[in-house]
């Protein structure tokens, strides 16, 4: 591929007064003898370029990755060359992330999918030691339970804060940090020794664990364009949902055969492991970050050329060349708000798009319910197969399985379903509603599969039949996840981490909820009537993407967001 020509939009001196191009700008001092001597050479010898030496004045330029190729240094003749000069691979290796290799962005993706896995699996994992933490400390199922809901509320509440702190220091420190941070917690929690100690260290660890979820989506966009993504992002949805089954399925043959604490001494080991990879093999993937390392790199490159005399760079304008000092900064570095700034941006502006678009609202209220479904189970199966079919703890918590092969199959039929999609309708991911069409086919498994769970719960009925309402429910919840996360990133564009920040809260909030009710809603109701309660809702609010496929274009001109958006590209 050819490089790019080089753009240079804007320049400015040392005292910030900004000139229009790259060229010499008028108010650069020449002395007027040398610029007529300059004058006098251009005619006597029109078919050669003159060059005209600025003075010492250092310029700066914007960096863009269209900035290529970058102005060759002023070297002297040959002869008069140091006998070694700077390396360029400094700067040479950083380039944009939407051009890595595929096998780098593999490995990034597949490490931010394993994140997300034991971040899901931490949320279930807890359930199954309830019975022994409820004798051990001598408080109520509900107080024990209030574990899952603390943890949820660390999810919902801590992305608002920690956000800003990835787009000035990038993804990866905060994944670092946060991991250590996250391995720590999960020790904690193997080692308290009271009831507050495990909610504290349970809303700690869902703040830190955050990130390993949240973040992912901004990732995935970080290294891949638009059209690109939708593999991606379907493995990082089933990633959750896996990590979600994962969870009470190995921590219910845990607490079956040995004490609740190594549930958590084995997330210790996993995510210590899981650790020492994301150090090693996970790279910066920010582009705005990335671009400001770069700038830095060729700023000292020249910094060491001067060092050795070499003294500027050359611009060819055409009729002559211009030697000048310059250093590269980034628009976005300047650009950028305080960080308190930011970080009160980033917690209003998802409650404030949450109130004011009706597409962010629907979304969130519908991924909200398929997650408060989805937790339900850490409650339901248990009660449902411990006192119909006598399952033990950890015969219960095989039935989780479900969810995770329910995810595999999801995921797998997300990708071929959207590259089988994109060949029959080649047009299809022009606008935000072409990716609902196979949503709103998949997302009615939801309140099928809670049908189907609840009226087929009796003695009479082999236990596997209930299970695969489980896993047909999972697949509806993989579809609406997936679905909200491109429709919002490709409507709100650079709101869309606001308006996944509102879904997320709202989600996380509700499916934390649900499970401190639904072991009363079941008893009280009945398994049937409970059920097919969540179903009907479930029937109501499928009606969400029908709608925006139908009205979408209308109800996106007239959101004043969309809109701006729309005319501004």
């Amino acid at each position: 591929m050819a490089d790019p020509e080089i753009k240079l939009p804007r320049t400015s001196s040392q005292d910030g007064n900004l000139s229009g191009s790259p060229q010499l700008s008028p108010e650069i001092p020449i002395d007027q003898e040398k610029e007529k001597e300059t004058n006098n050479d251009q005619k006597s010898h029109s078919s050669k370029s003159s060059t005209i030496v600025n003075d010492d004045t250092i310029h700066y330029e914007y960096l863009t990755w269209q900035t290529a190729p970058l102005p060759t240094p002023a070297f002297p003749s040959p002869d008069s060359l140091p006998d070694s000069l700077p390396s360029t691979a400094a700067y040479e290796k950083i380039i944009s992330p939407f051009l890595w290799s595929e096998s780098r962005k593999n490995v990034i993706t597949w490490l931010s999918c394993a994140a997300t896995v034991v971040t899901a699996y931490a949320a279930g994992s807890y359930t199954s030691g309830e019975e022994q933490m409820e004798a051990e400390w001598g408080v109520s199922r509900t107080a024990i339970t209030v574990g899952v809901t603390v943890f949820t509320t660390g999810f919902a509440i801590a992305p608002m804060i920690l956000a800003p702190f990835s787009e000035i220091n990038g993804r990866r420190p905060v994944f670092v940090i946060t991991g250590v941070l996250y391995v720590i917690l999960q020790l904690c929690c193997a080692v308290t020794r009271s009831y507050g100690g495990m909610l504290i260290s349970r809303f700690l660890k869902g703040c830190v664990s955050s990130t390993f979820s949240t973040m992912v989506g901004g990732v995935v966009s970080d290294i891949y364009q638009t059209e690109d993504r939708n593999t991606a992002m379907a493995l990082f949805s089933g990633a959750a949902l896996f990590g979600t089954g994962l969870g009470p399925l190995v921590s219910g043959f845990i607490a079956a055969n040995t004490t609740w604490r190594w549930i958590f001494y084995l997330q210790v080991i996993t995510c210590g492991v899981l650790m020492c990879f994301l150090v090693v093999f996970f790279k910066e993937t920010r582009g705005s970050v990335l671009l400001s390392k770069k700038a830095r790199a060729i700023n000292k490159y020249y910094e060491e050329l001067e060092a050795l005399g070499i003294v500027g760079v050359v611009f060819d304008t055409g009729n002559h060349k211009i030697v000048r000092r310059i250093r590269w900064k980034v628009k976005s570095d300047e650009e950028r708000a305080s960080i308190l700034t930011m970080i009160s941006i980033s917690v209003y502006r998802p409650f404030h798009l949450l109130v004011t678009e009706p597409t962010v609202f629907f979304f969130s209220l519908w991924i909200s319910f398929s997650w408060s479904v989805l937790y339900l189970t850490f409650g339901a199966i248990p009660l449902v197969f411990r006192s119909l079919y006598g399952f033990t703890l950890d015969q219960a918590g095989a039935v989780f399985a479900s969810l995770s092969v329910a995810a595999i199959l999801a995921t797998v039929i997300a990708i071929y379903g959207d590259k089988m999609m994109k060949k029959r309708r080649p047009n299809m991911n022009d606008t935000p509603e072409g990716r609902l069409w196979f949503p709103c086919i998949q997302s009615c498994l939801l309140p099928i599969g809670l049908f189907w769970f609840g009226w087929t719960s009796y003695r009479s009925v082999h236990w596997i039949v209930p299970t695969l309402g489980v896993g047909c429910a999972t697949m509806g919840i993989f579809s609406i996840y997936l679905a909200v996360f491109n429709y919002l990133a490709d409507t709100y564009h650079k709101y869309a981490s606001s308006a996944l920040a509102a879904q997320s809260f709202c989600r996380n909030l509700l499916g934390g909820a649900i499970p401190l009710v639904i072991v009363e809603m079941y008893t009280d109701l009945g398994y049937q009537g409970a059920s097919s309660l969540l179903g009907g809702i479930g029937i109501l609010l499928t009606a969400v993407p029908f709608a925006l496929l139908i009205w979408g274009p209308r109800i996106r001109a007239k959101s004043k967001i969309a809109s701006e958006i729309m005319n501004t590209e």
